[in-house]
């Protein structure tokens, strides 16, 4: 969670997409209805109900033009103006930046000089109404007020579509305006070049998280272009260029009778030339249905790969939904000719790959990348090697990368689980040798807190902010480290990683039974202390927490931490405490991430969306099952709210599509998946294109939330895991269910 806001096997349901368009038609309605954009749309949830394709370039979606947190994605579902479509933006971040190269659709002529300091300035924003507004998967619509108009949207991987339909016999005109800036984005040299009658180019290059941006781009119409109005820093200009850090243009165009407008872009991080061959695919083909078709055939093709079985509708919404949201970031940032700019404004070509960018690592490595290791595994060597890619410059690898760009936002190095995970789970595809010296050598510098890491075992309070989470999440990224090494006959570098990875033990304290802030005299705790105080990133031990959320986040090794508490018993007393304490936090700087409270457990941030699990492993996986089941009905539901916290490109996502299947990736790098207390009758994965893998869950409802008994193809399964493995191979996941605890199953 980012916040830096203070500052019977189905199989005949798996026939071959290309059986017949009917079949087709039929199974997209199976899917694609029941995903709803708007979900996470309002609260915290900062998703953005606009047009994408999975892991898509391109994410054209409306902006209210607020610079506020929860307007993080430029939208959000409690504001009805608007004042554009712009192209790229971020999946329920804590983060406002992107929204690059925004047009707005208006019906008359309005003063491109005039000063502009808030939204309510601004001469061609429109009114709308929630009753005029569509989402789907890949489709957006809604009729500005103002102004008269119904505009859509669709997209492809690297081009956007817009259609608008002006009232007969309107003026119909486009802005695009460069130079006005929403939340941390701010536009330092714009251009924009109106080409020919049809064509409309140019760049915003801007600094906000992503400290250097260029947007290339090229806007074609369907129609000629009558007249413009072009603008240089609020002054009108003559010619057909503007260059300066506030450029905009008004067009004009012929053949009102056609009332139909329609637009295609193209960007690029590379040039203009670059979004010009970005767009080439679609050269003279403004058919827009075809393409808004074309997109809700290709997230039927991703979202068919799991099918649920129930007879609760909103189960499925909010199941698809989520599903949909995990399959939007990482985006594809290479171009079609396989070049990309890098921070550092090299350009450099990737001939056997697609590079991605948006990788919020603190997040997603926890079940959005497992998830995608299942469904995606050729993206994620893509995603490996993109990683690799910006290793080769920096000589470190990337914490959280936007737009090509380095953030440096969050803790640890999470991309390390990320590469460990895909390696030992067999994805193909990436050099596991520049991988490991890239993990290696990333966590044997002296950045970020690795120095004090490295000379004291553990991150002294008083020598950094954050010091324990930071301290446990670099013991767990040694961990990961130490498996590969193992695997590649490392044998020393194992044993001083696997050594490393016990710096948690350091920060233990008994007397609480919490994880605290250490000095580095090595027996001084940070005092005062109250276990539910948060502190945000100033004064801090925790990131965007508190000790009640942060202590339990020892992921390689639970047994251990299970024994620093006194056994099973009392660490599952601690347990229960966490979610059945008050939920009250204290402190005069709280984080505002803190969300989704059941006691002092937060679903609405990522470090306590393991912690449920935990009763598993200390034989008390009915309590699992249980506080599973609070969580999958208080946290998700099918509003506009329905999400507890930030999205996080695909995190919050992520956590209900498997812990609602029944499994989650605990640990991912173990290859092993928590047994959890899953909610449909029936799940059938397609792990390959030959191979199913189904759970059942008989007589599962809303009472009977505990497993009976279990099998494994056919055999008794008496342990709470299931390996990768045996997940993808074809077989069946037989749970019985019922309304009490059956407290022998699972503790062997």
């Amino acid at each position: 969670m980012i916040n830096i806001k203070k500052a019977n096997i189905a199989i005949l349901f798996f026939l071959p997409l290309f059986a017949c368009n009917k079949q087709v038609h039929k199974d997209e309605k199976s899917y694609v209805k029941y995903v709803d954009p708007f979900i996470g749309t309002s609260g915290h949830g900062h998703t953005y109900p606009g047009a994408t394709v999975p892991f898509g370039m391109l994410q054209v979606s409306p902006d209210n033009g607020i610079s506020e947190w929860d307007w993080c994605s430029g939208y959000h579902y409690s504001d009805s103006i608007t004042i554009g479509f712009s192209h790229l933006h971020l999946s329920g971040t804590g983060i406002g930046d992107l929204a690059d190269i925004r047009l707005m659709p208006i019906n008359k002529k309005v003063d491109l000089t005039k000063n502009i300091i808030t939204r309510d300035d601004i001469p061609y924003k429109s009114s709308y109404s929630h009753t005029d507004e569509v989402a789907k998967a890949g489709y957006y619509s809604v009729f500005l007020k103002d102004h008269h108009i119904k505009a859509e949207l669709t997209s492809a991987l690297r081009t956007a579509f817009h259609q608008y339909t002006y009232k007969e016999e309107d003026l119909q005109s486009v802005i695009l305006d460069l130079g006005f800036n929403i939340n941390w984005d701010k536009a330092i040299k714009t251009q924009i070049n109106i080409e020919d009658k049809f064509t409309v180019t140019g760049y915003r290059n801007s600094k906000g998280w992503a400290s250097n941006q260029k947007v290339f781009f090229v806007i074609k119409f369907s129609k000629s272009i009558k007249d413009y109005e072009l603008a240089s820093n609020k002054n009108y200009i003559d010619g057909n260029i503007a260059e300066s850090p506030n450029t905009s243009v008004q067009l004009f165009f012929n053949d009102l009778k056609n009332e139909k407008l329609q637009v295609k872009v193209g960007v690029s991080s590379v040039s203009v030339e670059n979004a010009r061959a970005n767009i080439s695919e679609y050269k003279g083909d403004f058919n827009f249905d075809s393409i808004k078709n074309k997109a809700a055939k290709l997230w039927h093709e991703n979202l068919s790969k799991i099918k649920v079985t129930t007879a609760n509708d909103s189960l499925k919404t909010i199941f698809y939904t989520a599903l949909y949201h995990t399959q939007i970031a990482p985006v594809t940032f290479s171009d079609a000719n396989g070049e990309l700019r890098k921070e550092n404004d090299s350009i450099v070509k990737t001939n056997d790959f697609t590079a991605y960018s948006t990788l919020s690592l603190w997040d997603t490595f926890r079940a959005e990348h497992p998830l995608l290791t299942i469904l995606q595994p050729d993206k994620v060597s893509d995603m490996v090697n993109s990683m690799l890619l910006y290793y080769e410059d920096k000589k470190i690898l990337p914490v959280w990368t936007l737009y090509g760009n380095e953030t440096n936002t969050m803790t640890g190095y999470h991309s390390i689980p990320v590469i460990a995970e895909a390696y030992l789970k067999g994805v193909k595809g990436f050099d596991i040798a520049l991988a490991y010296e890239a993990m290696k050598t990333t966590m044997m510098q002296d950045d970020r807190g690795l120095k004090q890491y490295k000379k004291f075992g553990y991150i002294p309070y008083n020598l950094a902010e954050e010091s324990v989470t930071i301290t446990l999440e670099f013991a767990y990224n040694d961990w990961c480290v130490a498996q590969i090494a193992k695997v590649l006959g490392k044998n020393k570098d194992y044993k001083y990683f696997m050594n490393r990875s016990s710096a948690y033990q350091k920060l233990f304290d008994e007397d609480t039974g919490f994880m605290r802030g250490k000095s580095e005299d090595g027996s001084s705790w940070r005092e005062p202390f109250d276990p539910k105080h948060s502190a945000h990133r100033v004064n801090a031990d925790y990131t965007e927490g508190n000790a009640w959320q942060h202590s339990w986040f020892v992921l390689h090794n639970v047994e251990d931490l299970i024994g620093l508490h006194g056994g099973n018993e009392k660490f599952t007393d601690k347990l229960e405490q966490l979610f059945t304490e008050s939920s009250e936090i204290i402190g005069d700087n709280i984080s505002n991430d803190i969300s989704g409270l059941v006691g002092q457990y937060a679903h609405g941030n990522e470090p306590s969306h393991h912690i449920a699990y935990m009763f598993n492993h200390a034989k008390k996986p009915w309590r699992t099952q249980y506080w599973l089941r609070e969580i999958l009905k208080t946290q998700y539901n099918t509003s506009t709210s329905g999400l507890s916290g930030n999205e996080d490109c695909g995190q919050m996502s992520a956590w209900y599509v498997f812990s609602s299947m029944g499994l989650y990736p605990y640990n991912p790098v173990s290859g092993k998946y928590q047994i959890g207390s899953p909610i449909f009758d029936e799940v059938t994965i397609k792990v390959s294109e030959t191979k199913n893998f189904v759970i059942k869950a008989s007589n599962v409802s809303n009472k009977n939330i505990y497993i009976q008994s279990a099998t494994l193809n056919g055999e008794e399964l008496n342990r709470t895991f299931i390996t990768h493995n045996e997940l993808m191979n074809e077989g069946i996941l037989h749970f019985v269910m019922g309304e009490n605890p059956n407290k022998s199953w699972g503790i062997q």
